[in-house]
């Protein structure tokens, strides 16, 4: 049986995560092979995200290269993906989720603050809070939230890899990072995490710690292999979580983040749209049943735009 092709970018993250999806084929007796994509995000680590259009940039390639059939089936972060999937591909399967929580990285050789103002609710030793502090994130879902936990720090951009932007923390560059927890810990990074962030202080992005499989449309072969592999909670809740972004209309850029959660077949859904400096911010829950994920979801992001949200995400 010819291998399937697993279209995926070069970086170590992305490497890791198609290497799982391989060897998770491979269990099922299925074949695979990795086709590495340079995207127009990765071959312009200088430009801000914002600047290029988005996530998006991350993933156009890979669908090209998906519509072509030069790859079989495409692997991707899901928080990069778009809320609804571009014509001609479906997600096919999910893995099961990592840490969905963004953590906050020192340089090595520091330590954490002590004292009380230095640890968050539940004793977790927090980094300064200085007014001389800079945070280097892109990311306005992230400086929106954490604007509140540090007001008076300065927020700069910072592109590359993981490891690329460890190294630019630790040479100085900025004084802490925000990373996803899910991507330090595939990386064996897990002692980089100075304290993971509370996703009440800073709700996630959508499909946050996910790992989705894409197929064309019209490939049942190859989506019935893949379909083995799909994690039915982390599928449920990806689908709550893109369903609030589709009817809100955001997308990966914008200052929204939202988590869905399953306990037995109960989900409830908690998101968050802000202001880019954070002063503004709606927050707002759901719950239901998971069969009716996608239901809830839109239920929760007509209760935020009723409240404002719409011109919070699109000022």
């Amino acid at each position: 049986m010819t291998p399937l092709r697993i279209g995926t970018r070069g970086s170590a993250l992305a490497l890791w995560q198609a290497r799982a999806v391989a060897a998770a084929l491979e269990r099922t007796g299925v074949a695979a092979e990795l086709v590495i994509i340079t995207t127009r995000g990765d071959a312009k680590q200088d430009v801000p995200l914002s600047a290029m259009g988005g996530k998006g940039v991350f993933v156009t390639e890979i669908h090209d290269a998906l519509r072509r059939e030069e790859i079989d089936l495409a692997v991707h972060s899901a928080k990069d993906m778009a809320a609804v999937s571009p014509r001609g591909l479906t997600i096919a399967a999910v893995l099961p989720r990592e840490d969905p929580r963004d953590a906050l990285v020192i340089p090595l050789g520091r330590t954490l603050a002590g004292g009380s103002e230095g640890h968050d609710n539940d004793g977790v030793a927090q980094p300064s809070r200085a007014a001389t502090t800079v945070i280097g994130t892109g990311s306005p879902r992230r400086i929106a939230q954490l604007r509140r936990l540090y007001p008076q720090a300065r927020f700069e951009s910072i592109r590359g890899n993981v490891d690329t932007r460890l190294r630019k923390l630790d040479a100085g560059q900025v004084d802490m990072l925000v990373l996803a927890c899910a991507g330090l810990r595939r990386l064996g990074l897990s002692d980089r995490i100075s304290a993971p962030v509370a996703i009440a202080e800073c709700v996630p992005a959508p499909g946050q710690g996910i790992i989705a499989i894409e197929v064309r449309t019209g490939a049942e072969r190859t989506r019935s292999m893949v379909a083995a592999l799909n994690d039915p909670d982390a599928r449920t809740a990806l689908a709550a979580e893109q369903a609030v972004v589709a009817e809100l209309g955001g997308g990966c850029q914008l200052p929204l983040g939202v988590f869905a959660e399953l306990h037995g077949s109960d989900l409830a859904i908690r998101a968050v749209a802000a202001s880019l400096d954070g002063a503004r911010i709606v927050h707002g829950e759901a719950a239901g049943n998971s069969a009716a994920a996608v239901e809830t979801g839109i239920r929760l992001a007509q209760d935020l735009a009723s409240r404002g949200a719409m011109e919070l995400l699109h000022s």
